[in-house]
């Protein structure tokens, strides 16, 4: 039997169970309010305290270490931002995974990469444990309304017992298959993410430069066959020149690069989204990393140089 077979015929979790949390960012955050806000028993560390005290001012406890955090706790939840913070906090000789016991389960909701998924849940089930690989997505506005997309790989019948934890924060919870394949999902969304970003920014720069009023474009568009997240929650914020994050460039980077690669692996070509990731790599190169994923318009605006700027409408690259 492997990590990867399906063929756990039956799995529960201790009642009442114990949650762990790892990284309490933009994401993580308002996922660890609604297991609190939903009765768990939450314990959590992050690199920074400062950004968990909301949590424990709302009940969550404390724990020193990832280490400390698995040693008490059932169900051990990561989101952090790239694949190597994932191998350090899993694999490393003091990580939650190398000393993993029977029965734990770990959750990583972090878009990583497939093979380092299928990695983890082999080290896991060496010791009795299981890793469930569930990426998700909404973005920040999913995560704070409980309403995120998570995709799952792993062990079925583990999945089925975190059913419960998960959908406190996820409205559309789906299996998709061996150790791997819900981060491959993932990477199937970002590339989606990717070629839409770019279309809606184009529409808004071209009814900047018609003429058009931009909100009142959006009234015919959005519910049309044009609608999308990206157009629904995105495009106004580009249109205040608000680009505060709620993915981040850098991230965003991350995934469309372990997607080429995966994409390369597999004998794939991706033109639309090598094309997208280098204007992206642009937006990061002039100090917009950390700003969100629709930062994008930022670029497209620095390739035309007859575009139409104003105070209210400054170019900031």
């Amino acid at each position: 039997m492997s990590a990867s077979s399906n063929a756990i015929p039956y799995f529960s979790l201790p009642s009442p169970v114990r949650i762990g949390w790892i990284g309490t960012g933009v994401m993580g955050a308002p996922m660890c309010e609604h297991l609190l806000l939903a009765g768990y028993a939450l314990t959590v560390f992050t690199r920074t305290r400062s950004k968990a005290q909301p949590l424990l001012e709302q009940g969550a406890r404390w724990a020193d270490s990832p280490a400390a955090l698995a040693s008490e706790t059932d169900v051990i939840c990561t989101m952090v931002g790239f694949p190597q913070d994932v191998r350090a906090i899993y694999l490393q000789p003091d990580g939650v995974v190398a000393q993993a016991r029977a029965g734990q389960v770990f959750v990583d909701f972090t878009t990583s990469e497939p093979t380092l998924a299928r990695e983890l849940s082999s080290v896991a089930f060496g010791n009795g444990a299981f890793v469930l690989d569930a990426p998700v997505s909404g973005g920040d506005v999913g995560a704070r309304n409980g309403t995120l997309s998570i995709m799952v790989g792993g062990e079925s019948t583990v999945f089925e017992a975190v059913r419960p934890i998960l959908s406190v924060f996820g409205k559309t919870l789906v299996y998709q298959g061996p150790a791997g394949c819900g981060q491959h999902a993932k990477l199937c969304n970002q590339i989606t993410i990717a070629g839409t970003m770019i279309g809606v920014c184009e529409a808004l720069l071209y009814a900047r430069q018609a003429g058009l009023d931009g909100e009142t474009m959006l009234q015919s568009i959005r519910s049309g066959a044009a609608g999308c997240w990206t157009l629904e929650h995105l495009a106004p914020r580009m249109l205040k020149r608000d680009f505060k994050p709620g993915f981040f460039v850098e991230h965003f980077i991350k995934d469309m690069g372990v997607a080429l690669e995966e994409a390369n692996r597999m004998g794939l070509l991706l033109p639309g989204l090598t094309l997208v990731r280098t204007l992206y790599l642009a937006v990061q190169s002039h100090g917009h990393g950390r700003s969100g994923t629709h930062a994008l318009l930022l670029a497209l605006e620095e390739l035309s140089p007859t575009f139409m700027t104003t105070d209210s409408n400054p170019p900031l690259l």
